[in-house]
């Protein structure tokens, strides 16, 4: 081993501190990238010589190698986005991508969620590649292998018939009783009051359901939902058709103790006592919503009557249905959960289909193919694939992940590599400024 060995030590020093500047140029280059994970590299000292003096063997080192590039896949900072397809992961997931032009033969990981959906209904990267995710049943769980998300934009979501009603009122203490009852021919003249509300049959169609209310003696009412007879087999247009009826008991204080016979709490008119579990309520009778368009003939309307008799004027306080017409489908969006929701024109979300990530027991050594994006490799072990509340991560929507590249952390580290590369260069100036003096010991 002689002077000229210290040049191949300098050269090595070089080498490696390159390499290095060039990681930082590439941590550098994409600060701005979503879902970049930065680099570090790792240097190691080659094997050294073996060199005898008079104390013994010693070892003379050769140089500098590069050892490995690591991949740093601490969290990015998230950004608040305005798109509610862009979507962050917060632990240690991927997204699941695969290329449609092989035929979503692979599949490929990234942090990048700046998604959208094509006008196929496909949800996709910027780069063109398919999310991959699962299919719901209509429970909502994921049944069958991973797939391209999709979501028909054509689509309609069906419709659902009425099938109970909640009827907020309050019943005026003070009205006047009609000893006659209830007469659809004279429905004002025989009801002290009445609510309307639309309804849905099972093919989407709304009907106009009035309830009448008919004070027959103090405390004790009677009610008679009527729909028009026109709408129903056997009826006439114009002529009201009762479709249910029953009656109403209050307690002194003014409150419901009992629906058609039923009590509502545990001891009959004590509403002190526990209440009556289902809580019961106003049904109308079977057979009687047989609508005339086709629809279905067997439908049934639960109203629980949610009524008072105080001495103030009858009023309802609120009233809602939980039936709806059909719709198509307006806007997708994700939510928290990674579920595809598709939003209808009728006001009613679904759940379409659901995201899932995959998280790896070694990511550091998952091999990076561009575009944001990785591929599994042999170090990197095989994905662990789970939807959210699996262990896999969480995801945010109307975020995206930020480069975890630290600028200030880089330029010091350029700082570093730069003199490391000068302190090597001058390692060759001054060996050869040996070798000089070398040669001239002979002139």
């Amino acid at each position: 081993m002689g002077v000229s060995s210290a040049l191949y030590s300098g050269v090595s020093g070089l080498n490696a501190n390159a390499n290095a500047m060039s990681v930082l140029g590439d941590n550098l280059a994409n600060a701005n990238t979503v879902g970049f994970k930065s680099s570090r590299t790792i240097f190691g000292d080659l094997l050294s010589s073996q060199i005898s003096g008079s104390g013994g063997t010693s070892q003379v080192g050769r140089g500098v190698g590069l050892s490995t590039v690591d991949t740093i896949f601490s969290q990015g900072t998230f950004e608040n986005t305005e798109t509610n397809t862009d979507l962050a992961v917060e632990g240690a997931g991927f997204f699941i991508v695969s290329d449609p032009a092989t035929g979503n033969a692979s599949n490929n990981y990234t942090r990048a969620g700046a998604f959208r959906f094509s006008a196929d209904g496909f949800l996709i990267n910027p780069e063109g590649y398919n999310v991959m995710g699962y299919q719901l049943d209509e429970n909502g769980n994921t049944v069958g292998d991973l797939t391209p998300i999709w979501a028909n934009t054509q689509s309609f979501t069906p419709a659902e018939p009425t099938a109970n009603i909640d009827l907020n009122t309050n019943l005026d203490s003070d009205s006047i009783a009609i000893a006659a009852g209830f007469d659809p021919l004279d429905p004002t003249g025989s009801s002290n009051y009445a609510t309307s509300i639309q309804v849905f049959d099972s093919l989407g169609s709304t009907h106009l359901m009035t309830t009448y209310f008919t004070k027959t003696a103090d405390q004790n009412w009677d009610w008679n939902t009527v729909v028009d007879g026109g709408e129903v087999t056997g009826g006439t247009s114009g002529v009201l058709e009762v479709v249910g009826s029953g009656s109403l008991a209050f307690d002194s204080s003014g409150d419901l103790i009992s629906i058609d016979g039923a009590e509502l709490y545990t001891t009959p008119g004590d509403t002190s006592s526990d209440p009556v579990f289902p809580r019961p309520t106003a049904t109308t009778t079977a057979g009687t919503l047989d609508w005339i368009n086709g629809a279905i003939q067997t439908q049934q309307v639960s109203i629980d009557m949610q009524t008072s008799q105080y001495a103030s004027p009858s009023v309802v306080v609120s009233q809602e249905q939980d039936g709806f017409g059909t719709g198509t489908l307006v806007k997708l969006s994700v939510d928290e959960f990674g579920n595809v929701v598709g939003n209808f024109s009728n006001g009613t979300p679904r759940q379409l289909m659901r995201i899932p990530l995959a998280k790896f027991t070694n990511p550091s050594s998952l091999s990076k193919i561009g575009s944001n994006m990785y591929a599994q490799s042999t170090s990197s072990g095989v994905p662990v694939i789970g939807t959210v509340g699996s262990g896999v991560g969480s995801i945010f929507t109307n975020a995206l992940e930020l480069s975890n590249v630290d600028m200030a952390q880089e330029f010091v580290k350029m700082i570093t590599t730069q003199r490391g590369f000068s302190a090597n260069s001058k390692t060759i100036t001054t060996t050869d400024e040996m070798l000089a003096e070398v040669i001239n010991l002979k002139r």
